[in-house]
């Protein structure tokens, strides 16, 4: 029997689209001002680029402070547990409809795949792009009239690891765009991000976890 459970809160569904859009952009505008292609033309490209990061940063930091204010930062707690088995399902036992090897609950939406996959994006690739990419804006910069420079030789560094982040990023979103079809039917996870609301499996086992006073008491140690 599967019960309708509220898995995604309002902003968490809201973060999530608004960052998966600028991601988006972002890649777009950055390759163009790289040369691979032109669109918005260079100098509208840059313009928007820039701005969009600026937003993206913005965003980061709302998600930042929701995460530690709920709690929902013990998500992205790494385990070793079932992490062989969900590797397992995800290389062999999907394309032999075995059943999933972990159960998705309020207190534990992500798999231990996920986990380790969610937690090197926000500490590792996030941040590099972050960094990497104002050190870019800010090598030159106006300053009084003249032009300042941070003391830094060459650009080329910064920029090798800037677009080795937006390839890491694009290839998540490849992976995850896949992995959105894996759920209960094609298209399961994906009304579940937009309305909060997924379908699970009830049992003994998960069902204590959905109790209100449980989820509050875990989400607040």
């Amino acid at each position: 029997m599967n019960e309708k459970v509220y898995i995604y809160k309002a902003f968490e569904r809201f973060w999530h689209w608004m960052q998966s859009l600028m991601i988006f952009f972002l890649a777009a505008t950055g390759f163009e001002i790289h040369g691979m292609y032109s669109f918005f033309g260079y100098q509208n490209a840059v313009v928007y680029h820039n701005f969009a990061a600026y937003s993206f940063i913005i965003l980061i930091i709302f998600a930042i402070f929701w995460h530690f204010s709920t709690g929902e930062w013990k998500q992205y707690i790494p385990t070793t547990k079932f992490l062989k088995a969900q590797l397992n399902y995800y290389l062999f036992g999907i394309f032999k409809n075995e059943p999933h090897p972990t159960k998705k609950t309020v207190l534990s939406k992500l798999n231990p795949l996920q986990k380790l996959t969610y937690l090197g994006l926000k500490i590792l690739v996030i941040p590099t792009m972050v960094i990497s990419g104002l050190l870019y804006m800010f090598y030159r910069y106006p300053h009084e009239g003249r032009v300042e420079g941070l003391n830094i030789d060459s650009v080329e560094v910064i920029a090798i690891f800037h677009t080795a982040g937006a390839f890491l990023l694009i290839a998540f979103v490849i992976v995850h765009l896949y992995l959105i079809t894996t759920g209960e039917t094609i298209t399961s996870n994906l009304k579940a991000m937009i309305t909060g609301y997924e379908e699970i499996k009830k049992n003994e086992e998960t069902k204590e976890d959905f109790s209100s006073d449980n989820i509050e008491g875990e989400m607040t140690k």
